[in-house]
């Protein structure tokens, strides 16, 4: 059986800052969430939500998220090419260009049709950090720290949510109504800032690398990453590179590496990648199926109608995402220790439960003075996030980004990711309809749907708990070149022993 492989400092660094991306993605989506509960920004507008103009406001203020979801989907698709064409590196760049010049549109609107326009761009933006973030991580992570490490990214986007949070409560008191609401815009562009300008610092995917035949820069890479003090320091590194190089023979002699486009051919033609593409897919709108974005980005609506306004809903909407962002990197512990799948069983339950009482609560204390029934469905909300958090935001990008090989690992998580951005599009445009017309009953599609997906994981998925993204492979089926997980100690040495000499020879040539 391989040892377990911790990543050393230089590799947390790297992967610390690249969660630059992972705020960007938390910020800038949850912001809205902020905004929408400041009166300043629907007076400017000229947006009324109660009234004879109510059903306008409610579709306006659902294409601010609809426009995002749509541009996050497309931004998830554009993604699978450009990270393979360009780079890793190269992708991690241009996506905060671009999220830097879609916050500073939003920040200046002065008209409705303007502010859509950013929000859109801003979505193609986050689609895009969203695919690359975890890729990247998963790809420079050791085996046995990869749930901790990508899980950082479900982590830092939970902390970019509580910066959002926080930063709507503190410009509720701002005097300039303007202000209020183009404050928290502007501010989107900070984190995508801060990536780009630490870009240079990163270095480029050793597995990307490797894929475009670069091996030696690849496994200077790797020793980079996971070099420890010792005599033999080297000897994951080089067992990895030894794992990478075979199994991306073994890929090219099974007919991929040959293009995007025949990537995406083979993807769909194959029974094993079918299913791994149907796994990620239905992994990252189960997510949403919890009901999490609509609870977000309406949140301060929910506590408008249990009877809580002004700076109030603000508070506890921050104090909500920081809760989470707690949780979230508890559950980044707990990967490595519990694995995938039982914690995302495990969780989809309890956000079952957790909207089931908010929703019994709503429905009877909704726009009431009831004081303890309005008190135990903020506690529900929390509750909710608590099992959102600790199970399924962490888990199922780590899940997702493991899932496919290396020569159309791009296109895989992208195809999986954008499950997130299909269901938005779908749960936050109804939402504020259906808010109008049918109320509570909305939420019951949150109870079900997690149920379902619950089952579902507990029966199909496999677990992928300490394997590398080589070895992952037999789960589905699939033959993978070098399987380390299935060495027992004495196989092992035999095999570092042999690349140990071979490294010898070629530093002697």
């Amino acid at each position: 059986m391989a040892a377990a492989a911790p990543a050393n400092r230089y590799n947390f660094l790297v992967v610390f800052l690249v969660t630059f991306g992972s705020v960007t993605y938390g910020y800038n989506s949850a912001i809205i969430g902020a905004v929408l509960g400041l009166d300043s920004f629907y007076s400017y507008f000229n947006i009324d939500l109660n009234g004879p103009n109510a059903a306008e406001g409610s579709r306006i203020t659902g294409a601010t998220n609809g426009v995002f979801a749509a541009g996050g989907l497309i931004g998830c698709f554009f993604m699978t090419w450009m990270a393979d064409a360009f780079g890793r590196k190269r992708a991690i760049e241009a996506t905060s260009v671009l999220c830097v010049v879609a916050g500073i549109i939003q920040a200046a609107s002065v008209h409705i049709a303007m502010f859509l326009v950013g929000r859109f761009m801003m979505g193609v933006g986050v689609g895009m950090v969203n695919v690359i973030t975890p890729l990247y991580q998963s790809e420079i992570s050791p085996a046995h720290s990869r749930g901790r490490l990508v899980g950082s990214h479900g982590f830092m986007l939970c902390v970019g949510y509580a910066l959002a949070g926080w930063t709507g409560f503190g410009c509720f008191y701002v005097a300039n109504p303007q202000v209020q609401w183009r404050l928290c815009l502007a501010l989107q562009v900070v984190p995508p800032l801060g990536l780009l300008i630490g870009s240079p610092w990163l270095p480029e995917s050793p597995r990307y690398l490797m894929a475009k035949d670069r091996h030696e820069d690849g496994l200077r890479i790797l020793r980079d990453l996971h070099h420890f003090p010792g005599e033999d320091g080297d000897r994951v590194a080089r067992e990895e590179f030894y794992q990478i190089r075979q199994q991306l023979e073994l890929e090219r002699r099974e007919g991929w590496r040959q293009g995007w486009l025949r990537g995406w051919i083979l993807l769909f033609q194959r029974k094993s990648y079918r299913k791994r593409l149907l796994f990620g897919f239905l992994t990252l709108g189960l997510v949403q199926s919890t009901g999490c974005l609509v609870i977000n980005n309406y949140q301060v609506l929910l506590y408008n109608g249990l009877g809580l306004y002004g700076s109030i809903p603000l508070l506890l909407y921050a104090m909500w995402d920081t809760w989470a962002a707690f949780m979230n990197y508890m559950n980044s512990l707990w990967l490595d220790k519990i694995g995938r799948i039982p914690i995302m069983v495990i969780g989809q339950i309890g956000c079952a439960v957790s909207v089931a009482g908010f929703t019994a609560c709503l429905a009877r204390y909704g726009n009431t003075d009831n004081k303890i029934g309005n008190g135990f469905g903020v506690f529900f909300l929390y509750l909710f996030v608590t099992f959102f958090g600790g199970s399924m935001d962490a888990s199922s990008y780590v899940y997702a980004g493991e899932l496919f090989p290396t020569s159309i690992r791009a296109q895989g998580a992208g195809f999986s990711i954008s499950a997130l951005f299909c269901m938005s599009l779908i749960y936050t445009m109804c939402a504020p309809v259906a808010f109008n017309t049918i109320g509570w009953r909305y939420y019951i599609i949150f109870i079900v749907m997690p149920l379902v997906g619950a089952t579902i994981m507990y029966l199909f998925y496999p677990e992928t708990k300490g394997l590398s993204l080589e070895e992952i492979g037999k789960k589905f089926g699939d033959d993978i070149a070098v399987d380390l997980s299935a060495m027992n100690e004495e196989e092992r040495m035999k095999l570092d022993k042999t690349l140990f000499e071979e490294n010898l020879e070629k530093t002697a040539a």
